[in-house]
């Protein structure tokens, strides 16, 4: 393994995702400069390696796979195609995402405090959202049709209309799963499946989001 073969896979991998070698050094969090040809060699003019940790960190940021990367460092000049790999997607309790500090200003998940879930890449939905986000289900309000321990996803990208199943958020921080009854210039009403559970009427001023659920692990 050379130098240079190291330094070439990297500017190829940066080539494969439409990106600069500071494009590419940004998305996996570096410096903009750490793959600069003048960071390829020492003011003394030895050689400068790449870290460990800088190559995980663009193969972990490109989706690539230890192996394409290898191939590059071997002499393949392009990467193979990319396999059908599960979607992994944020996701948190229910009760939890009322919380502060797990959504951004505008409504998508934020923060460290998420796990993932691998969901089937087959969701034409989840692929063309890369907002998507998980809830586990607590309680009983929307039995028979999720239930305690269910994971449903929502997508802040789906259209949203009347007799959908989906996620609201109000200004206070409550989350719930409902379904949207109705909803005009006056009011959102949002009603349970299970018949225990009242319909909920709020203003629409009091909801700061409301997402489609388009995915259960029922």
């Amino acid at each position: 393994m050379r130098h240079e073969d190291i330094w070439r896979a990297i500017d190829t991998l940066a080539a494969e995702r439409g990106l600069s070698t500071s494009g590419l050094a940004k998305s996996a969090g570096l410096d903009p400069t750490s793959f600069n040809p003048s960071k390829r060699r020492g003011v003394d003019g030895k050689l400068r390696w790449p870290s460990t940790e800088s190559i995980a960190k663009i193969l972990m940021a490109t989706g690539a796979g230890l192996d394409a990367f290898a191939g590059l460092v071997l002499g393949a000049r392009t990467l193979p195609p990319a396999r059908a790999m599960p979607r992994r997607v944020p996701v948190i309790g229910l009760a939890q995402a009322g919380q502060d500090g797990f959504f951004d200003d505008a409504g998508y998940p934020a923060g460290g405090g998420w796990d993932h879930a691998a969901l089937p890449r087959t969701e034409a939905t989840l692929a063309d959202d890369p907002h998507a986000f998980g809830l586990t289900i607590h309680g009983q309000s929307m039995e028979p049709v999720y239930r305690e321990g269910d994971i449903i996803v929502v997508s802040p990208a789906a259209p949203v209309r009347t007799r959908d199943r989906v996620v609201a958020r109000t200004h206070e921080g409550e989350v719930m799963a409902k379904l949207l009854a109705r909803r005009s210039v006056q009011r959102i009403e949002l009603a349970s499946f299970n018949p225990e559970h009242p319909v909920r009427t709020f203003a629409p001023e009091e909801i700061a989001a409301l997402h489609r659920i388009v995915w259960a692990t029922q």
